[in-house]
């Protein structure tokens, strides 16, 4: 029998995009059994009805309604927990971002792929600029010594601690890595059955990075396939390119992930370890009259958010429950 696919696209204003990226994946979705899960979340700016217009006679595409905008895992959990039209489960669930736009062979790929390689929980693809340049997505899982190396900027401590550099170098061919970016990666749905969904207690970023930290603690592989290739354009609905500085809910992402990985302690030493890696990078900035690499408020900020997330009365953070069939609620 046909593994089946199910292709959820998060959509928040950016509708005329989406219908790109679904017409895209529609494509990609040939020869494949399965369906295309559009999930508008509460846009509340008519994207709901265009997206429904626009697909109207498009086979195997859905259009819902979140209700709410909880953010990226909650948006993406919606189309999960909502499987196949037909109420199945599908064997796999491929998230693509609005702004990503597959070539024909990229699902095929990383569905076969998993399907010859049991132990692979997730696999992610190679995504490049309209541009032609390759984005990192391949990363490591973020730590005390990532976060140190981070702010440090300096080559010496770069190459000590380059097997804890965040961002990987991106590999030539099938290789495994701790996470992958949300724009274009497949999920094995046994894999999430017994994991869990997104955790909506983040409402963007770090999500996937926690999602892919408990699928390899529970034994399953991360993989990135260089043959699937998609093109993305990148910020399209969060409009990071343009921040002149991070948002609140960055910094709540930040220490909810490093919360879960060790409670609050952990989160004060990891945040100092950032500011020691700072104030050997300010050091070096004023004797060798560097340019300033760290955003303006940035440290500011980190240590505002911080000291309320470690002083605040709040439980500590749990993942989603884990699910049992498709029409679960949430």
């Amino acid at each position: 029998m046909n593994a089946t696919v199910l292709t959820v696209i998060l959509n928040y204003r950016t509708p005329a995009m989406t219908l790109r990226a679904a017409r895209a994946a529609l494509d990609a979705m040939d020869g494949i059994d399965g369906a295309i899960t559009i999930v508008d979340n509460d846009s509340q700016d008519g994207s709901f009805e265009a997206l429904v217009d626009g697909t109207a006679d498009w086979p195997r595409v859905r259009v819902l309604q979140a209700g709410r905008n909880g953010g990226f895992g909650a948006g993406n959990n919606h189309g999960i927990r909502a499987g196949l039209p037909d109420g199945a489960q599908p064997d796999f669930v491929y998230l693509l971002n609005s702004d990503a736009f597959p070539e024909p062979d990229a699902i095929v790929r990383l569905r076969d792929h998993m399907r010859a390689h049991s132990a692979v929980g997730f696999a992610g693809s190679h995504v490049r600029g309209e541009d032609d340049i390759p984005h990192v997505t391949a990363f490591r899982f973020p730590s005390l010594w990532s976060e140190f190396e981070d702010a440090a900027h300096t080559g010496v401590i770069t190459r000590l601690l380059r097997n804890h550099v965040v961002p990987m170098d991106l590999p030539a061919h099938v290789q495994a890595v701790d996470w992958c970016a949300g724009a274009s990666v497949m999920l094995r749905m046994d894999t999430l059955d017994q994991v869990g969904l997104f955790d909506e207690g983040f409402f963007l970023y770090f999500e996937e990075t926690d999602l892919c930290h408990r699928i390899q603690a529970a034994g399953w592989v991360g993989q990135y396939l260089p043959d699937s290739r998609v093109v993305h354009i990148g910020s399209a609905s969060t409009g990071m390119k343009t921040w002149a500085r991070k948002p609140e809910y960055w910094f709540a992402s930040r220490a909810r992930y490093f919360r879960k990985r060790g409670g609050r302690p952990y989160l004060a030493l990891v945040t100092l370890a950032y500011l020691l890696g700072a104030g050997l990078w300010k050091l070096r900035r004023l004797i060798e009259r560097k340019d300033e690499r760290i955003a303006p408020y940035f440290l500011r900020d980190l240590v505002t958010h911080t000291w309320h997330d470690l002083t605040s009365v709040v439980s500590e953070p749990r993942h989603t429950s884990k699910i049992r069939n498709a029409g679960d609620k949430a």
